[in-house]
């Protein structure tokens, strides 16, 4: 039986409640990025949570993130490092990495994270001499994942993980003949990993807080 969206949001919320608490510093996070106009597709709490604990089971000491926004995601990934371990973001916005800077200092993670700004495709090819890294996370401009997914591993090595956000679409992902550009991006993604020798993957799709969408999850053979 079809469940609402609201009944989606409830049950984050109740997960979110008992299996990760209230957080002021990730709430305050949230706020600036509200006040400061910038758009909400930050992840949600169960789904950060989600990436601090991947980070934690492949032992990550190196992360790449493709899109850092307001740094909400930043903040968890960091949180899941050891000591000396570093979150190397990539934002194209100057305007967003200002607020992401803010976001994270007041979280107190400060040292491990480090803002590169500008177009991550001109980003990505300057942090060979900075790999291999050992989770990378790719949630920006869509249109541009397959570059993105060719930088991964280009700065990957065996073991790494690869995780790309936002690839269902609210479902439009399964549509050939579609013209949106974040559509036709996520499938040429797929495409690449369905036929990279060097992947082996899965999606999942989610509903929530955040709607109907999924990711991919990646490990490099």
């Amino acid at each position: 039986m079809y469940q609402s969206e609201e009944q989606w949001r409830e049950v984050d919320a109740y997960m979110a409640q008992k299996l990760i608490g209230a957080d002021p510093l990730l709430d305050a996070a949230l706020q600036r990025n509200s006040e400061a106009g910038l758009p909400a597709h930050d992840v949600a709490i169960n789904q950060g949570k989600l990436l601090n604990l991947f980070a934690q089971m492949c032992g990550a000491r190196m992360v790449l993130e493709i899109g850092t926004l307001g740094g909400y995601s930043t903040i968890w990934l960091a949180r899941a490092l050891p000591e000396g371990g570093k979150v190397i973001t990539l934002e194209y916005s100057e305007k967003h990495a200002e607020i992401a800077r803010r976001n994270i200092e007041a979280a107190g993670v400060g040292d491990k994270v480090e803002i590169i700004v500008g177009a991550a495709a001109d980003s990505l090819p300057k942090l060979q001499d900075r790999a291999p890294f050992d989770l990378i996370f790719i949630d920006a401009d869509k249109p541009n994942n397959p570059v993105y997914l060719e930088w991964a591993l280009k700065l990957a090595r065996k073991g790494t993980v690869i995780i790309g956000d936002n690839v269902v679409r609210n479902g439009a992902v399964t549509d050939p003949q579609s013209e949106d550009a974040n559509v036709i991006g996520v499938r040429r993604f797929i495409d690449m990993i369905e036929a990279e020798p060097r992947l082996d993957a899965t999606a999942l799709q989610t509903v929530g807080s955040k709607g109907w969408d999924g990711f991919t999850l990646a490990i490099v053979r």
